[in-house]
């Protein structure tokens, strides 16, 4: 195998941003639209964060030819060439073949990664049979990066000055693979940058226009060695601070994002990449206190959105789904005649979910959604259509909001659950100061 002195030479005439990277994901299931391709969305931003951009990616079906041919091209003019998918062991997992052949490589069979995935079998209840221990083949001058959560290993191959990596294909096997051990081995040739080469300040409940005219004084205070970048997400929008020239250092980087957090407030939601409800679930800790969610037209994914985080017991108390009159009243103790009298879709019947929730399932808070979006089949007014209610129960109240989001359901649910999360966001916020007990009181209607 070529050193990985000749490779670290090699990239030593070029800084990290100057530096070709290009990305394949194979599989006949991508260009079909049978499965999302998320492995560029997920490598772009990992490389992103580590000062690297990807010059270019190619999509390829699962024909031997066509992936040599793709695997070929990149690896004559690319500095880094990153593949995913068509490890595994059927008849349609041709990527290892293919590389081999083009960059000349022999693929010997490898004893102990034989002996290693027998025992992973045998652990899963799997027998060893030949087309899975196909898995155990690896090119004759390269390193085999372990698959914790699968059968087939990653192959890491330095050669000519350049570095090529392949990956398995599903994702919860390529991305721990990618973060644990391809990002450290880039860093330590000197081919990404060994730390986030930007510092990201992240926002919720602002737009991305407003964001940019808010914070414009303090960019221009600092010069032309600062480089800014806005990145737009549903309710949320990311503003990234670098200085791509150096002249800016990362202490400097991170005392001007602590002044956009000054001059932003309430609508500074935290550095870095945490999510809007990890947040959320950060700050009920510091409070010591639960939340407990009700829905109807988001179906769950409010409480899955906290349900999915690491150790969710110690703040989410749990959830109801109840889309009929008599489910609101059995479970939530909703009385009847506020949603005969308000109807479903509306503040006071949102009110009562949030408070009854909070109720049942003995939770300081009470988050819930109510409503009905555009092509709605019966049962709900037509004028209503595009109407969400959120409510929100606190120790010192209760109010309700309303929103007007029109679209499918598919867009409108995401955008609910993004608004609902931010107001308990902000009212957390507010009530750092303000004691977690006391009785529940009806506050205004917003």
């Amino acid at each position: 195998m070529v050193s990985k002195n000749t490779t670290a030479q090699g990239a030593a005439r070029k800084s990290v941003t100057q530096l070709c990277y290009e990305l394949i994901t194979s599989g006949d299931e991508l260009l079909l639209g049978l499965t999302q391709n998320s492995h560029l969305t997920f490598i772009g931003q990992e490389l992103g964060r580590h000062g690297v951009t990807l010059r270019r990616h190619f999509t390829v079906t699962d024909d031997e030819s066509e992936i040599e041919s793709c695997i070929r091209a990149c690896w004559a003019r690319a500095d880094v060439v990153i593949v995913t998918g068509g490890l595994g062991p059927t008849c349609d997992d041709r990527t290892r073949e293919a590389a081999a052949k083009a960059i000349g490589q022999e693929l010997v069979y490898d004893k102990e990664l034989e002996a290693a995935l027998i025992a992973r079998l045998t652990k899963g209840g799997w027998k060893a049979t030949p087309n899975l221990c196909r898995q155990a083949y690896r090119f004759a001058r390269c390193e085999v990066l372990a698959n914790g959560n699968g059968t087939a290993p990653g192959l890491w191959v330095e050669q000519e000055g350049r570095v090529l990596c392949l990956l398995p294909g599903p994702p919860n096997e390529m991305q721990p693979i990618l973060t644990e051990q391809v990002i450290p081995r880039l860093a330590k040739l000197g081919l990404v940058e060994p730390r986030e080469s930007f510092v990201q300040v992240r926002t919720a409940g602002i737009g991305e226009s407003a964001l940019e005219q808010k914070l414009q004084p303090i960019f221009k205070a600092h010069g032309p060695g600062l480089s800014v970048a806005f990145c737009a997400h549903p309710g949320q929008v990311d503003c990234r601070v670098s200085s791509p020239t150096g002249e800016l250092s990362h202490d400097k980087l991170l005392q001007i994002a602590a002044e956009c957090a000054v001059v932003l407030g309430e609508d500074f939601l935290c550095f870095g990449h945490d999510s809007l409800v990890q947040v959320c679930a950060d700050q009920l800790r510091a409070h010591g206190a639960m939340v407990a969610v009700a829905e109807t037209i988001t179906g769950g994914l409010l409480a899955n959105a906290f349900s999915g985080l690491c150790g969710a017991g110690k703040f989410f108390a749990g959830g109801c789904i109840c889309s009929s009159i008599d489910a609101k009243v059995q479970l939530l103790d909703v009385p009847e005649e506020i949603v005969l009298q308000h109807g479903a879709v509306s503040a006071e019947s949102a009110v009562a979910m949030a408070t009854g929730v909070a109720e049942r399932l003995c939770a300081s808070y009470g988050l819930a959604i109510a409503g009905a979006t555009s092509g709605s089949c019966g049962g709900v007014p037509e004028n209503l259509t595009g109407d969400i209610y959120l409510a929100l129960s606190a120790p010192h109240g209760v109010w309700a909001k309303k929103l007007h989001l029109p679209g499918a359901r598919t867009q409108v649910k995401p955008r609910a659950i993004t608004a609902a999360l931010d107001w308990l966001r902000r009212e957390l916020a507010r009530s750092k100061a303000c004691s977690c007990a006391g009785p529940l009181t009806q506050g205004a209607m917003q």
